[in-house]
């Protein structure tokens, strides 16, 4: 039996299951648009990571971010627009989009004249007519944390976050 059998058996969430568990998959496959099995990798290790935490202590945006950093999130010192560059193109990487930041992202002058938020929003512009969102999370520290989902899961991804307990924005609501 595959480990993705046993996932299948042992984990068949249905339409009416309001699990932490069962959210979190979703959520996973909300930021992996197309890749199941991504998904499930990133799953299997954020139920590594919290297998011994009561729900009601899991951060789910931070343990997400940990296990899906630079696969399917991001998370950046918040001044650190070179990072921010490099974190959004590789996510965008994977379907094949590229990004036009208006500028030369390798000249320290294009760094200097430009912020996280006029970067977010540049983003959120570029992904959009690709059919995606770029989702930006309240963080308690000084980054800038987010993912990527198809636009036409706006509203389930609202939704979800609410059940999660995840504060977010689209990256065109950022500044």
């Amino acid at each position: 039996m595959s480990s993705d059998d046993s996932f299948d058996t042992e984990h068949q969430f249905d339409d009416d299951d309001d699990s932490l568990d069962a959210y979190v998959w979703q959520l996973f496959l909300m930021i992996n648009p197309g890749d199941d099995d991504s998904a499930f990798q990133q799953f299997a290790a954020y139920r590594e990571v919290v297998a011994d935490t009561p729900e009601d202590d899991i951060n789910v945006a931070e343990v997400v971010g940990q296990v899906a950093d630079w696969r399917a999130a991001f998370r950046v010192e918040a001044g650190d627009t070179r990072a921010l560059v490099q974190a959004i193109e590789e996510l965008a990487s994977r379907w094949n989009i590229d990004i036009d930041w208006d500028g030369d992202v390798d000249e320290d002058d294009f760094h200097a004249d430009v912020d996280t938020s006029d970067l977010l929003g540049v983003a959120y512009d570029n992904l959009a007519p690709h059919g995606y969102t770029l989702w930006v999370l309240d963080t308690d520290d000084d980054s800038v944390a987010g993912w990527i989902t198809l636009s036409r899961n706006v509203e389930p991804m609202r939704e979800l976050a609410t059940e999660l307990g995840v504060h977010l924005h689209r990256g065109n609501e950022t500044g």
